[in-house]
């Protein structure tokens, strides 16, 4: 049986940013998943970076350095990831109440700045300013998902690092230890498996009867083929829904419905975005449903349908423009933060997973947590622990 130091299970941001930064802490490191590309959150992901985000110290400390490995990783890695920066309009619709709404942000490390509806629309013509009441705005980061995980996945094997694409079947688990995980061809063993599979990670720990506090909603989006017109920025709604469907999903009220096949936790929330990248392509979303099966069945045309009517109030340029409708699972865990090192009960096995801000917190945890791994202390990743909901 082949074994390494660790195996990293996933091959989103997450298992390629961290099988990367523990092979560069010299670890002998196996990646698995079932496609090197997988249709993953990651995959459908906007690819922002809201570094300006941060409202508690642990989130800004992570910004800033998120920001700072994404402005040297194509570099590093050898492979561009697009990485740039631009402006993000958060829009308020005509007749919200615009104050209710720009409140939260001041809170952030760097609040957006409250502009008018005629001066989003200097910043984004596509924007029709008739919709809006006004909007935020503030520079963002932003990547090509795809490129960014390719861009890791050369890093990692030019150190040396082992890819194989198989679906991991179970966790290899004697008494109160995991050794190692089973594919349909084989089994491997490790010193340590890292879970950075989203939302599948819950599916994968239950199996091995090691439950986590993790949740996860069906995200919906379409994706259209390059096109002949330019969005200049990053479209979202400044009074998202995501986050407080996340809160009220993932508490502790309703585990239980949780373990109910065919359960739908909560009405599904849309939250009208675009954003276009370099080579011209646009993702367009996002529905976010939280339902208890992991394959369950959505209807794609009426949410196809629902998605190209709600971007189309401000942004009416893309009525009728090519695309198709797309679903993976976002993994979040019930205080926002990500849920990120070593299970209760069992040892040999870590979970790297649940990032609610992905392309801002997760560059710089890998590399934490692949510090921490050699045995240096580190009170960020202390804090991010499954343990914070037991103790």
């Amino acid at each position: 049986m082949p074994t390494f130091d660790w195996i990293v299970v996933g091959n989103g941001l997450a298992g390629a940013a961290l099988s990367y930064e523990l092979a560069r802490q010299q670890f002998s490191v196996l990646l698995l998943d079932r496609a090197l590309q997988p249709a993953s959150a990651t995959r459908f992901s906007y690819g922002g970076i809201p570094y300006w985000a941060g409202t508690t110290p642990l989130t800004r400390q992570l910004c800033r350095e998120g920001i700072e490995r994404h402005r040297q990783l194509s570099e590093e890695l050898g492979i561009d990831t697009q990485f740039r920066e631009l402006d993000l309009v958060l829009t308020i619709a005509a007749g919200a109440e615009v104050e209710t709404v720009a409140a939260p942000y001041r809170k952030c490390a760097i609040p957006p700045q409250l502009i008018s509806a005629a001066a989003a629309q200097q910043l984004d013509p596509l924007l029709d300013a008739s919709t809006l009441a006004a909007a935020l705005t503030v520079r963002h980061g932003h990547v090509s998902p795809t490129a960014l995980v390719a861009a890791y996945n050369h890093g990692f094997q030019q150190l040396g690092g082992t890819v194989i694409i198989a679906p991991v079947t179970g966790l290899v688990r004697i008494g109160e230890r995991v050794t190692g995980v089973t594919t349909p061809q084989q089994a491997y063993a490790a010193g340590h498996v890292a879970i950075a599979a989203g939302g599948y990670s819950r599916v994968l720990l239950k199996q091995a009867d090691l439950p986590i506090p993790l949740y996860y909603t069906h995200a919906e989006l379409i994706e259209t083929p390059p096109l002949d017109l330019t969005l200049r920025t990053l479209v979202m709604p400044a009074d998202a829904q995501r986050f407080q469907l996340e809160a009220q999903v993932s508490a502790p009220t309703t585990a239980p419905l949780w373990e109910q096949p065919g359960r739908e936790i909560a009405p599904p929330i849309l939250d009208s975005g675009a954003i276009q990248f370099q080579d011209g392509h646009l993702c367009i979303g996002q529905i976010s449903r939280a339902l208890s099966d992991l394959e369950a069945d959505i209807d794609a045309q009426a949410s196809e349908t629902q998605l190209r009517a709600a971007i189309c109030r401000h942004l009416p340029s893309l009525k009728g423009v090519p695309g198709t409708w797309h679903h993976c699972l976002v993994s979040f865990s019930r205080d926002g933060l990500p849920l990120v090192g070593p299970v209760a009960n069992v040892t040999g096995v870590q979970v790297f997973t649940g990032f609610s801000s992905p392309f801002a917190l997760l560059p710089p945890t890998a590399q934490r947590f692949a510090a921490w791994a050699t045995g240096k202390p580190d009170d960020l990743i202390k804090q991010m622990t499954p343990a914070r909901f037991t103790s």
